[in-house]
């Protein structure tokens, strides 16, 4: 007997390309990920194997002066090639945007501008099939007319009214323009697939922004009559009837309801202003109340994409797809979210609903929106794709991608494990006693079924750091020390590979103290060089991926410029050169490896780090000697180790150079302390190279910085982090002052 197959999902793609207006000024998201100026964007797409894409051809950008005659060759080359790789473009003309400089949402220039660029579109495209004229009108709307964010910045019912029934009649008139010329053409319609909580007061709220959220569908369909629980609202807010009757004589039924959701999606209402900062609160005509997501509340409210789902496609009988589908958090939890919207939609397809498909949003990443495109540029997310090295660099969630359209199922471990929407670490406010409390609670397990991330150094700064990092990003893991794994003996490697079964390897151990190394070669090498040597073997027999480090003593200073990974290295001294040795060596024998070289690491957590011991010294009163004449690039650990998580779970490979931006000799770094504690400057001996009598020499210049695009935040930005982390440097642990000496 066969059984019925599963239904399949289909994976669709987008490209965040937002042109936002904030006062004269227009931001564009797809000129800050350079996707204008790359040819091949288009093709590396297509290699995660996406059905349809949403694709902008976007009036902003083709026709910003009135009249002007746009210029289709960007536009054409990319929708010709999708094309040709069998990629259905879904053309997107309006992105969160009001249109260029020359119409306005409140006298109607809004519509008839874009049913005329609509029209010109179609006749340049008339093989495109599927339209999206205007992304998210409701969303637009509220932040463009009710929180004043985006142009015309208002702040009041009948802009929000005016500008949302502006892009709905836009719709409807430009999918009539499009379809006088391609009378199939089809019509995908988003918005965000939003859900309001709230305690009992605000109910009423609740459920008045419960119904607001289907309006821009209901609008664009015609199913605002005046029976409709928003006609009173429009009509009361400044709507003529008039306009409202042009939907119900102009219907426009959306072929494809789209749903946008993310992590914010679900908000939650609570009159109770005192537990919630001042800037979540707001008021209606009633009451004031607190506006936060729910998912950083105390209790069950926040649920998810499944249920919002099933209630979607129950009241739209129609097909839906999930049209976005992103979290800007780090890669695990960017591959879990993903992971739990694919199960729900396949969940969902399986009990017989309406569900075409997901949709793997911000391909290329997204700019600013931590500052909701309010600022030009912005802090970079990425996305399923990293624009930063100046080509697309292929992440684990493209990887993943690729997996689940075959049909496979992508079994990674840590999608095993529950993403922090679901764990008690996203709770930031305590809702009043007497709600139901969380049902899902914060557990981290080590003796997990998922395989570990096993980690080798128990005893050292970095390997604690990894283990404190992972609990933090529930990742499992095992920490082990020299008592457990021994690289130096094959054996214990392969009986950890055996017994514990990881699926990656993080060496974080090794012979640190570069003056003892000249003396001690021996036992050097033998941590540093043949261990390491060892472990490749062995993770590349049983293919278990492996990240080691190295160290910015690889190289000799001659340069005095700072130090890429395709330089050639030329150690000083004998920790420089067992470091060199074991990156050949393990690059030898396990290719996929990620070797990490990184400089004169310092964190929060432990005291044996050149800033703690400068801030120990001076604090009791003693000289602190140290080099004026060297120059290096520091390495905050929090950042080293979350970044190199994210480059393993992407699957990277190679030598890679992780260190802060910005170079600074030792003496300035330790001024550092000064400046942060205001400790006596006499006592910091300033020296050169030359007289601080170190048995292992040193180049005077060995700042690195990388040319793949993956950059850690600035040297300014980490030590603002440390001190505030550290606060009044009140330990009483005690360290040496010759801290400098250690390195990876």
């Amino acid at each position: 007997m066969n059984e019925t197959p599963t239904p399949q999902i289909d994976l669709w793609g987008g490209l965040e390309c937002t042109i936002n207006r904030v006062g004269n000024e227009y931001f564009d998201q797809l000129e800050y990920s350079g996707h204008y100026t790359r040819k091949d964007d288009v093709d590396r797409i297509a290699t995660i194997g996406v059905k349809k894409l949403r694709y902008p051809v976007l009036w902003e950008r083709h026709q910003p002066l009135k009249d002007q005659k746009p210029d289709w060759s960007f536009a054409t080359n990319n929708l010709n090639r999708l094309r040709d790789l069998g990629i259905t473009p879904i053309a997107g003309l309006v992105h969160h945007g009001s249109g260029p400089a020359y119409v306005n949402f409140f006298d109607g220039s809004f519509e008839q501008g874009l049913a005329d660029y609509a029209w010109l579109v179609a006749k340049e495209f008339p093989w495109l099939n599927y339209f999206t004229p205007v992304n998210e009108p409701l969303t637009t709307a509220r932040f463009c007319g009710l929180y004043g964010l985006w142009y015309p910045h208002k702040k009041n019912d009948y802009a929000f009214a005016r500008i949302l029934v502006s892009e709905c009649k836009g719709i409807v008139m430009a999918m009539q323009a499009i379809r006088r010329i391609n009378p199939t053409a089809k019509l995908v319609q988003t918005d965000d697939l939003a859900k309001v909580h709230s305690t009992a007061s605000l109910q009423y709220q609740a459920d008045f922004e419960n119904e607001r959220r289907w309006l821009a569908f209901d609008l664009v369909s015609g199913h605002v009559t005046p029976d409709h629980p928003m006609w009173a609202y429009l009509t009361w807010a400044g709507i003529d009837e008039s306009e409202l009757y042009f939907f119900l004589n102009n219907a426009c039924k959306p072929d494809i309801i789209g749903l946008n959701y993310y992590v914010t999606s679900e908000r939650y209402l609570d009159d109770n202003l005192e537990n919630y900062p001042l800037h979540t609160h707001g008021r209606n005509h009633f009451h004031a109340y607190a506006d936060v997501e729910a998912v950083r509340v105390s209790s069950d409210v926040f649920e998810g994409p499944y249920p919002l789902l099933r209630e979607a496609s129950t009241r739209f009988d129609q097909p839906i797809a999930v049209t976005e589908a992103h979290l800007n958090c780090h890669r695990e939890e960017q591959m879990r979210w993903f992971h739990e919207i694919w199960q729900a939609a396949t969940q969902l397809k399986e009990e017989g609903k309406k569900i075409e498909a997901v949709t793997a949003w911000a391909l290329l990443g997204s700019f600013g929106w931590n500052r909701l495109l309010t600022e030009k540029n912005g802090e970079y997310e990425p996305g399923v794709f990293d624009v930063r090295p100046g080509q697309l660099r292929t992440t684990g969630v493209a990887k993943m991608l690729a997996r689940l359209t075959t049909g496979e199922q992508h079994i990674h471990p840590v999608l095993q494990d529950h993403g922090w929407w679901k764990r008690n670490i996203r709770v930031e406010y305590r809702i009043p006693v007497g709600a139901r409390e969380l049902v899902t609670q914060e557990v981290f397990d080590p003796v997990n079924s998922s395989r570990p991330l096993l980690i080798l150094g128990k005893t050292g700064t970095l390997g604690n750091a990894f283990a404190r990092i992972c609990k933090q990003r529930n990742i499992q893991y095992k920490l082990v020390g020299r008592d457990e794994v021994d690289i130096s003996k094959p054996q214990t490697i392969e009986r950890a590979l055996k017994d514990l079964n990881p699926w990656a390897v993080i060496n974080t151990a090794g012979y640190v103290r570069v003056d003892d190394a000249e003396l001690d070669m021996d036992n050097c090498y033998l941590a540093n060089t043949t261990g390491p040597m060892y472990l490749a073997r062995s993770c590349a027999i049983h293919g278990v991926q492996l990240v080691s480090f190295s160290s910015d003593l690889v190289f000799d200073g001659k340069k005095m410029a700072a130090y890429q990974e395709a330089d050639q290295v030329n150690p000083l001294n004998v920790y420089g050169r067992s470091k060199a040795i074991a990156e050949k060596y393990i690059l030898e024998s396990c290719p996929d490896a990620l070797v990490i070289r990184t400089s004169a690491f310092f964190g929060p957590w432990d005291n044996y780090n050149f800033l703690a011991a400068a801030s120990q010294t001076f604090k009791k009163g003693m000289p602190f000697p140290v080099a004026k004449d060297v120059v290096v690039s520091p390495t905050y650990v929090p950042d080293l180790v979350h970044t190199t998580l994210d480059l393993l779970l992407d699957g990277e490979r190679g030598i890679w150079h992780l260190t802060n931006e910005g170079e600074i000799t030792w003496a300035e770094f330790a001024m550092a302390a000064f400046d942060r504690f205001g400790y006596d400057k006499n006592l910091l001996q300033t020296k050169l190279l030359k007289e601080m009598s170190f048995a292992a020499p040193r180049p005077y210049y060995s700042a690195l910085k990388t040319i793949k695009g993956v950059k850690l935040p600035s040297l300014e930005n980490a030590l603002e982090r440390y001190f505030a982390e550290r606060g009044d440097e009140s330990s009483e642990n005690e360290v040496q002052p010759s801290a400098e000496r250690s390195r990876a």
